[in-house]
């Protein structure tokens, strides 16, 4: 293989990888606002501890996710719902 062609496999290949996280960690975000939006219609403000707990969710602790938004004031029925809501997306 001649060097400009491995050059050009191996940006391309890159490029894939660097794409890939870019848009996973994208994705992750974006289920987020859900589980906020649900702590805030529960009545309760939305702070730090509150977006730390939504980002337990997204990584799938769904336990730890609930455990923390109940010790934030969040009701029970709420936090589960949000942080299902973390978890899976609509």
């Amino acid at each position: 293989m001649r060097v400009p062609a491995c050059i050009a496999g191996v940006l391309t290949g890159l490029t894939l990888v660097l794409g890939g996280v870019a848009f996973t960690a994208s994705a992750a975000q974006a289920d987020i606002p859900a589980c906020t939006r649900l702590v805030q219609q529960s009545g309760v403000q939305v702070s730090d501890a509150v977006g730390a707990a939504c980002t337990q969710g997204v990584h799938g602790d769904l336990a730890g996710c609930v455990s923390a938004l109940t010790g934030a004031g969040v009701p029970g029925g709420a936090a589960n719902g949000a942080c299902r809501m973390a978890a899976n997306p609509p």
